[in-house]
Protein backbone atom coordinates (compact mmCIF):
# COMPACT_ATOMS: atom_id res chain seq x y z
CA UNK A 1 0.00 0.00 0.00
CA UNK A 2 1.17 3.55 -0.78
CA UNK A 3 1.01 6.68 1.34
CA UNK A 4 -0.48 9.96 0.16
CA UNK A 5 1.65 11.79 -2.41
CA UNK A 6 1.24 15.11 -0.60
CA UNK A 7 3.50 13.78 2.17
CA UNK A 8 6.45 14.26 -0.18
CA UNK A 9 5.80 18.02 0.15
CA UNK A 10 5.78 18.01 3.95
CA UNK A 11 8.81 19.49 5.67
CA UNK A 12 9.63 19.70 9.35
CA UNK A 13 11.20 21.90 11.99
CA UNK A 14 14.76 20.93 11.17
CA UNK A 15 16.29 22.19 14.41
CA UNK A 16 15.12 18.95 16.00
CA UNK A 17 17.61 17.01 13.87
CA UNK A 18 20.39 19.16 15.35
CA UNK A 19 19.02 18.39 18.80
CA UNK A 20 19.36 14.67 18.09
CA UNK A 21 22.98 15.06 16.98
CA UNK A 22 23.71 17.04 20.15
CA UNK A 23 22.00 14.41 22.31
CA UNK A 24 24.03 11.64 20.66
CA UNK A 25 27.28 13.55 21.29
CA UNK A 26 26.30 14.14 24.92
CA UNK A 27 25.40 10.47 25.39
CA UNK A 28 28.98 9.61 24.51
CA UNK A 29 30.17 11.50 27.58
CA UNK A 30 30.81 14.91 26.03
CA UNK A 31 29.75 18.33 27.30
CA UNK A 32 27.21 20.06 25.06
CA UNK A 33 26.32 23.75 25.09
CA UNK A 34 22.78 23.81 23.59
CA UNK A 35 22.24 26.82 21.35
CA UNK A 36 20.19 24.84 18.81
CA UNK A 37 16.60 24.81 20.06
CA UNK A 38 14.49 27.85 20.92
CA UNK A 39 12.99 26.33 24.06
CA UNK A 40 13.01 28.19 27.38
CA UNK A 41 14.67 26.79 30.53
CA UNK A 42 12.93 29.34 32.78
CA UNK A 43 9.96 27.89 34.74
CA UNK A 44 6.39 28.99 34.08
CA UNK A 45 5.31 31.46 36.78
CA UNK A 46 3.82 29.88 39.90
CA UNK A 47 0.45 31.62 39.71
CA UNK A 48 -0.04 30.27 36.17
CA UNK A 49 0.77 26.72 37.26
CA UNK A 50 -1.56 27.08 40.24
CA UNK A 51 -4.39 28.23 37.96
CA UNK A 52 -3.89 25.18 35.76
CA UNK A 53 -3.96 22.83 38.78
CA UNK A 54 -7.03 24.59 40.14
CA UNK A 55 -8.83 24.28 36.81
CA UNK A 56 -8.24 20.52 36.84
CA UNK A 57 -9.46 20.27 40.42
CA UNK A 58 -12.53 22.32 39.51
CA UNK A 59 -13.42 19.85 36.77
CA UNK A 60 -12.42 21.86 33.68
CA UNK A 61 -11.29 18.66 31.97
CA UNK A 62 -13.97 18.18 29.34
CA UNK A 63 -14.80 19.71 25.97
CA UNK A 64 -15.17 23.45 25.56
CA UNK A 65 -16.01 25.72 22.59
CA UNK A 66 -13.84 25.24 19.51
CA UNK A 67 -12.99 28.94 19.46
CA UNK A 68 -11.92 28.86 23.11
CA UNK A 69 -13.52 29.68 26.44
CA UNK A 70 -15.10 33.16 26.53
CA UNK A 71 -12.97 34.30 29.46
CA UNK A 72 -9.73 33.65 27.58
CA UNK A 73 -10.97 35.12 24.30
CA UNK A 74 -12.00 38.31 26.07
CA UNK A 75 -8.68 38.54 27.92
CA UNK A 76 -6.76 37.98 24.70
CA UNK A 77 -8.77 40.61 22.83
CA UNK A 78 -7.98 43.12 25.58
CA UNK A 79 -4.28 42.22 25.77
CA UNK A 80 -3.59 42.08 22.04
CA UNK A 81 -5.75 45.09 21.26
CA UNK A 82 -4.28 47.31 23.97
CA UNK A 83 -0.67 46.47 23.10
CA UNK A 84 -1.26 47.16 19.41
CA UNK A 85 -3.71 50.04 19.58
CA UNK A 86 -6.47 47.97 17.96
CA UNK A 87 -10.17 47.57 18.74
CA UNK A 88 -10.60 43.79 19.11
CA UNK A 89 -13.41 41.75 20.60
CA UNK A 90 -13.76 38.09 21.54
CA UNK A 91 -15.27 37.55 18.07
CA UNK A 92 -11.82 38.26 16.59
CA UNK A 93 -10.06 35.65 18.76
CA UNK A 94 -9.76 31.91 18.14
CA UNK A 95 -7.74 29.94 20.69
CA UNK A 96 -5.33 27.35 19.28
CA UNK A 97 -2.97 24.67 20.53
CA UNK A 98 0.06 26.95 20.36
CA UNK A 99 0.95 29.47 17.71
CA UNK A 100 2.00 27.01 15.02
CA UNK A 101 -1.54 25.85 14.03
CA UNK A 102 -2.37 29.44 13.09
CA UNK A 103 0.02 29.11 10.13
CA UNK A 104 -1.76 26.06 8.75
CA UNK A 105 -5.27 27.32 9.41
CA UNK A 106 -4.55 30.73 7.92
CA UNK A 107 -3.37 29.03 4.73
CA UNK A 108 -6.38 26.70 4.69
CA UNK A 109 -8.60 29.75 5.02
CA UNK A 110 -7.17 31.95 2.24
CA UNK A 111 -5.10 29.80 -0.18
CA UNK A 112 -6.35 27.53 -2.93
CA UNK A 113 -4.11 24.84 -4.46
CA UNK A 114 -1.75 26.40 -6.98
CA UNK A 115 -1.89 29.90 -5.53
CA UNK A 116 1.28 31.66 -4.42
CA UNK A 117 2.17 32.75 -0.90
CA UNK A 118 5.25 34.85 -0.16
CA UNK A 119 7.23 33.90 2.95
CA UNK A 120 10.49 35.04 4.60
CA UNK A 121 13.65 33.11 3.84
CA UNK A 122 15.65 32.57 6.02
CA UNK A 123 12.57 32.01 8.14
CA UNK A 124 10.62 29.58 10.27
CA UNK A 125 10.66 26.38 8.15
CA UNK A 126 7.02 25.51 8.82
CA UNK A 127 5.90 28.36 6.54
CA UNK A 128 7.45 26.72 3.48
CA UNK A 129 6.39 23.24 4.61
CA UNK A 130 2.71 24.08 5.06
CA UNK A 131 2.34 26.18 1.91
CA UNK A 132 3.65 23.31 -0.20
CA UNK A 133 1.88 20.55 1.74
CA UNK A 134 -1.46 22.28 1.19
CA UNK A 135 -0.80 22.53 -2.54
CA UNK A 136 0.29 26.14 -2.78
CA UNK A 137 3.40 27.61 -4.35
CA UNK A 138 5.87 28.83 -1.75
CA UNK A 139 7.66 31.98 -2.97
CA UNK A 140 10.58 33.04 -0.74
CA UNK A 141 11.56 36.65 -0.19
CA UNK A 142 14.90 37.74 1.20
CA UNK A 143 16.54 40.10 3.63
CA UNK A 144 19.58 42.27 3.05
CA UNK A 145 22.42 42.52 5.57
CA UNK A 146 22.96 46.00 7.05
CA UNK A 147 25.27 47.30 9.81
CA UNK A 148 22.28 47.19 12.18
CA UNK A 149 21.10 43.69 11.28
CA UNK A 150 18.79 42.80 8.40
CA UNK A 151 16.24 44.66 6.27
CA UNK A 152 13.54 43.48 3.88
CA UNK A 153 14.37 43.67 0.19
CA UNK A 154 11.16 45.52 -0.65
CA UNK A 155 12.02 45.81 -4.35
CA UNK A 156 12.39 42.04 -4.56
CA UNK A 157 9.09 41.50 -2.73
CA UNK A 158 7.28 43.73 -5.22
CA UNK A 159 8.89 41.86 -8.12
CA UNK A 160 7.67 38.52 -6.75
CA UNK A 161 3.98 39.46 -6.57
CA UNK A 162 1.90 38.11 -9.46
CA UNK A 163 -1.78 37.84 -10.30
CA UNK A 164 -1.61 34.43 -8.60
CA UNK A 165 -0.27 35.76 -5.28
CA UNK A 166 -2.86 35.56 -2.53
CA UNK A 167 -0.96 36.22 0.71
CA UNK A 168 2.29 37.17 2.38
CA UNK A 169 3.66 35.81 5.64
CA UNK A 170 5.44 38.48 7.66
CA UNK A 171 7.49 37.73 10.77
CA UNK A 172 8.46 41.04 12.33
CA UNK A 173 10.85 40.34 15.25
CA UNK A 174 11.99 37.41 13.19
CA UNK A 175 13.14 33.87 13.86
CA UNK A 176 15.96 33.06 13.06
CA UNK A 177 17.58 36.37 12.16
CA UNK A 178 16.08 38.69 14.83
CA UNK A 179 15.24 41.26 12.14
CA UNK A 180 12.83 44.00 13.15
CA UNK A 181 11.23 46.34 10.65
CA UNK A 182 11.56 50.08 10.89
CA UNK A 183 8.25 51.96 10.87
CA UNK A 184 8.98 52.97 7.27
CA UNK A 185 9.60 49.38 6.19
CA UNK A 186 6.45 48.17 7.94
CA UNK A 187 4.35 50.86 6.23
CA UNK A 188 5.87 50.02 2.84
CA UNK A 189 4.92 46.36 3.25
CA UNK A 190 1.40 47.34 4.31
CA UNK A 191 1.08 49.49 1.20
CA UNK A 192 2.13 46.56 -0.99
CA UNK A 193 -0.44 44.30 0.67
CA UNK A 194 -3.19 46.82 -0.01
CA UNK A 195 -2.04 47.66 -3.52
CA UNK A 196 -2.14 43.99 -4.54
CA UNK A 197 -5.05 43.00 -2.26
CA UNK A 198 -3.10 40.39 -0.29
CA UNK A 199 -3.95 38.61 2.94
CA UNK A 200 -1.23 38.96 5.58
CA UNK A 201 -0.22 36.53 8.30
CA UNK A 202 1.68 38.57 10.88
CA UNK A 203 3.64 36.11 13.02
CA UNK A 204 4.05 37.99 16.29
CA UNK A 205 5.38 35.19 18.48
CA UNK A 206 8.18 37.46 19.76
CA UNK A 207 6.16 40.68 20.02
CA UNK A 208 6.68 40.80 23.80
CA UNK A 209 10.23 39.39 23.83
CA UNK A 210 12.11 42.62 23.48
CA UNK A 211 14.77 44.43 25.53
CA UNK A 212 14.69 47.97 24.21
CA UNK A 213 12.11 49.99 22.30
CA UNK A 214 8.48 49.16 21.70
CA UNK A 215 6.90 46.60 19.39
CA UNK A 216 4.46 47.64 16.68
CA UNK A 217 2.11 45.50 14.58
CA UNK A 218 1.43 45.81 10.88
CA UNK A 219 -2.20 44.99 11.72
CA UNK A 220 -2.59 48.34 13.48
CA UNK A 221 -1.75 50.37 10.38
CA UNK A 222 -4.62 51.94 8.39
CA UNK A 223 -6.36 49.48 6.10
CA UNK A 224 -4.62 46.42 7.56
CA UNK A 225 -6.89 45.08 10.31
CA UNK A 226 -9.36 43.69 7.78
CA UNK A 227 -6.70 41.74 5.86
CA UNK A 228 -4.32 40.64 8.65
CA UNK A 229 -4.29 37.59 10.91
CA UNK A 230 -2.04 37.90 13.98
CA UNK A 231 -0.32 34.78 15.28
CA UNK A 232 -0.08 35.04 19.07
CA UNK A 233 1.49 32.54 21.45
CA UNK A 234 1.91 32.17 25.20
CA UNK A 235 5.09 30.13 24.66
CA UNK A 236 7.61 32.96 24.61
CA UNK A 237 6.02 35.67 26.73
CA UNK A 238 5.04 33.37 29.60
CA UNK A 239 7.56 30.50 29.27
CA UNK A 240 4.72 28.10 28.38
CA UNK A 241 6.26 26.30 25.40
CA UNK A 242 5.00 22.87 26.44
CA UNK A 243 1.52 24.09 27.38
CA UNK A 244 0.70 24.59 23.68
CA UNK A 245 -1.50 27.65 23.92
CA UNK A 246 -1.90 30.46 21.42
CA UNK A 247 -4.48 32.16 19.26
CA UNK A 248 -5.33 33.77 15.97
CA UNK A 249 -6.45 37.39 16.20
CA UNK A 250 -8.28 37.84 12.92
CA UNK A 251 -11.06 39.56 11.01
CA UNK A 252 -14.32 37.83 12.01
CA UNK A 253 -14.64 36.31 8.53
CA UNK A 254 -11.36 34.41 9.04
CA UNK A 255 -11.88 33.81 12.76
CA UNK A 256 -15.10 31.93 12.03
CA UNK A 257 -13.33 29.70 9.51
CA UNK A 258 -10.46 28.93 11.88
CA UNK A 259 -12.94 28.09 14.63
CA UNK A 260 -14.61 25.58 12.29
CA UNK A 261 -11.22 24.13 11.40
CA UNK A 262 -10.52 23.73 15.14
CA UNK A 263 -13.72 21.74 15.54
CA UNK A 264 -12.74 19.51 12.63
CA UNK A 265 -9.13 19.02 13.71
CA UNK A 266 -8.93 18.76 17.50
CA UNK A 267 -12.43 19.76 18.76
CA UNK A 268 -10.95 22.33 21.13
CA UNK A 269 -7.78 23.48 22.81
CA UNK A 270 -7.03 21.79 26.14
CA UNK A 271 -9.68 23.16 28.50
CA UNK A 272 -7.74 23.58 31.75
CA UNK A 273 -4.69 25.05 30.00
CA UNK A 274 -6.96 27.86 28.79
CA UNK A 275 -7.63 28.82 32.41
CA UNK A 276 -3.87 29.02 32.92
CA UNK A 277 -3.86 31.44 29.99
CA UNK A 278 -6.47 33.61 31.69
CA UNK A 279 -4.28 33.72 34.81
CA UNK A 280 -1.23 34.60 32.72
CA UNK A 281 -2.94 37.54 31.04
CA UNK A 282 -4.84 38.93 34.02
CA UNK A 283 -2.41 38.12 36.84
CA UNK A 284 0.86 39.76 37.90
CA UNK A 285 3.35 40.37 35.10
CA UNK A 286 6.49 40.36 37.26
CA UNK A 287 7.62 37.03 35.84
CA UNK A 288 7.59 38.49 32.31
CA UNK A 289 9.91 41.32 33.34
CA UNK A 290 12.12 38.93 35.31
CA UNK A 291 12.48 36.60 32.32
CA UNK A 292 13.32 39.48 30.01
CA UNK A 293 16.04 40.53 32.43
CA UNK A 294 17.56 37.05 32.33
CA UNK A 295 17.35 36.88 28.54
CA UNK A 296 18.85 40.36 28.16
CA UNK A 297 21.85 39.30 30.24
CA UNK A 298 22.26 36.19 28.09
CA UNK A 299 21.99 38.24 24.91
CA UNK A 300 24.69 40.62 26.05
CA UNK A 301 27.07 37.83 27.04
CA UNK A 302 26.43 35.90 23.82
CA UNK A 303 26.72 38.87 21.46
CA UNK A 304 29.87 40.09 23.16
CA UNK A 305 31.58 36.72 22.79
CA UNK A 306 30.38 36.11 19.22
CA UNK A 307 32.01 39.35 18.17
CA UNK A 308 35.28 38.13 19.71
CA UNK A 309 35.38 35.01 17.52
CA UNK A 310 37.73 35.53 14.55
CA UNK A 311 35.67 35.65 11.37
CA UNK A 312 32.29 36.05 13.10
CA UNK A 313 30.21 39.18 13.65
CA UNK A 314 26.64 40.04 14.59
CA UNK A 315 24.59 43.15 15.27
CA UNK A 316 23.02 43.16 18.74
CA UNK A 317 19.24 42.64 18.32
CA UNK A 318 16.65 44.39 20.45
CA UNK A 319 14.23 41.47 20.43
CA UNK A 320 13.74 37.67 20.24
CA UNK A 321 16.29 35.31 21.82
CA UNK A 322 18.40 34.54 18.76
CA UNK A 323 21.65 35.69 17.23
CA UNK A 324 22.30 35.14 13.53
CA UNK A 325 25.98 35.90 13.04
CA UNK A 326 27.83 35.96 9.74
CA UNK A 327 30.42 33.17 10.04
CA UNK A 328 31.73 33.15 6.46
CA UNK A 329 35.31 33.96 7.40
CA UNK A 330 35.29 31.59 10.40
CA UNK A 331 34.15 28.71 8.18
CA UNK A 332 37.04 29.40 5.82
CA UNK A 333 39.50 29.88 8.68
CA UNK A 334 38.96 26.36 10.09
CA UNK A 335 39.04 24.82 6.62
CA UNK A 336 35.41 23.68 6.53
CA UNK A 337 33.91 23.22 3.06
CA UNK A 338 30.38 24.14 4.17
CA UNK A 339 28.57 25.71 7.11
CA UNK A 340 27.16 22.27 7.94
CA UNK A 341 30.67 20.85 8.19
CA UNK A 342 31.62 23.83 10.35
CA UNK A 343 28.70 23.08 12.70
CA UNK A 344 29.70 19.43 13.10
CA UNK A 345 33.32 20.35 13.71
CA UNK A 346 32.28 22.97 16.27
CA UNK A 347 30.18 20.41 18.17
CA UNK A 348 32.98 17.85 18.24
CA UNK A 349 35.73 20.32 19.13
CA UNK A 350 33.93 22.68 21.52
CA UNK A 351 30.57 21.13 22.45
CA UNK A 352 28.71 24.15 21.03
CA UNK A 353 25.57 23.01 19.18
CA UNK A 354 23.71 25.33 16.82
CA UNK A 355 21.56 25.47 13.71
CA UNK A 356 22.81 26.86 10.41
CA UNK A 357 21.25 28.93 7.67
CA UNK A 358 20.34 25.65 5.92
CA UNK A 359 17.80 24.85 8.63
CA UNK A 360 15.64 27.87 7.74
CA UNK A 361 14.62 27.43 4.12
CA UNK A 362 16.26 26.75 0.79
CA UNK A 363 19.06 29.08 -0.18
CA UNK A 364 18.09 31.80 -2.63
CA UNK A 365 20.06 32.68 -5.76
CA UNK A 366 23.01 34.95 -5.06
CA UNK A 367 23.50 34.00 -1.41
CA UNK A 368 27.24 33.94 -0.81
CA UNK A 369 27.54 34.44 2.96
CA UNK A 370 27.35 31.80 5.69
CA UNK A 371 25.29 32.19 8.85
CA UNK A 372 24.43 30.23 11.98
CA UNK A 373 21.64 30.68 14.54
CA UNK A 374 22.42 30.76 18.25
CA UNK A 375 19.38 30.46 20.55
CA UNK A 376 20.15 31.63 24.08
CA UNK A 377 16.76 30.94 25.69
CA UNK A 378 17.68 27.51 27.01
CA UNK A 379 21.22 28.00 28.28
CA UNK A 380 22.50 29.94 31.30
CA UNK A 381 24.74 32.99 31.01
CA UNK A 382 27.51 30.98 32.68
CA UNK A 383 27.28 28.20 30.10
CA UNK A 384 27.01 30.75 27.28
CA UNK A 385 30.31 32.18 28.46
CA UNK A 386 31.95 28.78 28.73
CA UNK A 387 30.66 27.45 25.40
CA UNK A 388 31.28 30.50 23.26
CA UNK A 389 34.63 30.99 24.94
CA UNK A 390 35.61 27.51 23.76
CA UNK A 391 34.28 28.30 20.29
CA UNK A 392 36.33 31.50 20.18
CA UNK A 393 39.51 29.73 21.26
CA UNK A 394 38.99 26.88 18.79
CA UNK A 395 38.51 29.18 15.79
CA UNK A 396 41.40 31.38 16.94
CA UNK A 397 43.71 28.36 17.07
CA UNK A 398 43.73 28.15 13.25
Amino acid sequence: MELAQRLTRLGTETSFSVAQAAADWKARGNTVYPFHLGDIDIPTAGHIVEALDRAIADGHTGYCPGAGIPELREALAADIGTARGMDLSADNIVVTTGGKPVITKFLQSVMNPGQEVLYPNPGFPIYESQIEYLGGTAVPYRYESTPDGFALDLDQIRSLITDNTVAIIYNDLQNPISAESTPEERRALAELAQEFDLWVLSDEAYFDTRYEGRSESIASLPGMAERTVILYTFSKKYAMTGSRLGCAAAPKQIADVISTLNTNDESCTNHYVQWAGVAALTGPQDSVADMLGILRQRRDVAAGLVNQVPGMHVAVPQSTFYLFPDVTDAVARVGATSVGEFATAALHNTGVSFCTREHFGRRQPGEDREYIRLAYSGISAEDIGAGLGRLRDWVASY
